[in-house]
């Protein structure tokens, strides 16, 4: 994709997905009690090259609101994302699938114990389908849940896992994690991070607070999501799955507490696609070459 498509694509998809109502919000600030929640995320995939011949690009945009209550000891909500995923591949013809839909809806929690420790649990719904298939056979479940402790004035840490169910399986998805808030110095953080649209739980990011409003930071995460196809094309009513792994340069600024916008660039790499029948037997498997991708987020509580 050359420069000018990326761009053009970047735009087409944060015009959907509604940014410009964000300065409404400007001035907000998040204090203890109820406090709405409004995030959004666009992200453009350049060209990739596949194993198997020809090439794709993607991109992905979500939006998520919710409100969540907050206090000293204890936090718990409702959050509901809308995304899509668009495909566009160089071979239409042989196009594994189209656009995919995206809804999902948690409600997390988050408690301190007698102890001190710090629980979180957040259980999930999630529906991911190729827009003509139903939304009733991309259903999926599960929950995340971890622990810390704050081990030194500067560090808090502890076990996470994700434990999901699969498409066409009666396999559990459980994946390990670690939650960790260090603060290194003034400057310098290592923190889990999690944003909208995130598919396989938190990321880690390395932060440079440059000023009080603007920070610099280095984040990764692994992506793996599985969709269910529609009735037509190479595997009707089957299962395409996509899976990489993005590090991505961020610039983030928030002029107050209530409202922080996010510009980042990186790339994606290990990525591959993934083609199955409805009996759950492999049609093809095709890495992609090392992609770039740029993206927007936002965040507003008020």
């Amino acid at each position: 994709m050359s420069e000018s498509r990326m761009t053009r694509r970047i735009w087409r998809v944060m015009a959907a997905a509604g940014l410009p109502a964000l300065m409404a919000t400007e001035g907000s600030t998040q204090q203890s009690g109820w406090t709405t929640v409004f995030d959004g995320l666009v992200v453009a995939q350049d060209d990739a090259n596949l194993s198997g011949g020809g090439s794709f690009s993607s991109s992905r945009a979500f939006l998520r609101g919710g409100a969540l209550y907050r206090d000293d000891d204890l936090s718990y909500g409702f959050l509901l994302s809308l995304g899509e995923y668009s495909y566009d591949f160089a071979t239409p013809g042989a196009a594994p699938w189209d656009d995919v839909r995206d809804i999902r809806i948690s409600a997390p929690v988050r408690f301190r114990t007698n102890g001190g420790a710090k629980v979180f649990v957040s259980p999930q719904l999630r529906w991911d389908y190729e827009n003509d298939a139903s939304a009733s056979d991309g259903f999926t479940y599960g929950v995340f849940a971890g622990v810390t402790w704050q081990v030194s004035p500067n560090l808090e840490i502890g076990p996470a896992f994700g434990a999901f169910s699969e498409l066409e399986s009666n396999d559990i998805d459980l994946f390990p994690a670690l939650l960790v808030n260090w603060q290194m110095t003034d400057q310098w953080s290592l923190g889990t991070s999690t944003a909208a649209g995130a598919s396989q739980g938190p990321g880690v990011s390395l932060r440079y607070q440059a000023s009080r409003s603007t920070s610099l930071s280095l984040s990764t995460r692994y992506e793996r999501t599985r969709f269910r196809l529609d009735n037509t094309g190479l595997a009707p009513g089957g299962i395409g799955q996509d899976s990489s792994v993005p590090v991505v340069l961020s610039v983030d600024y928030k002029p107050n507490p209530g409202l922080s916008f996010n510009a980042f660039v990186g790339m994606e790499f290990d990525g591959e696609l993934k083609l199955e029948e409805s009996s759950g037997a492999t049609v093809s498997r095709q890495s992609y070459d090392d992609a770039l991708i740029a993206g927007l987020a936002f965040r507003v509580l008020f």
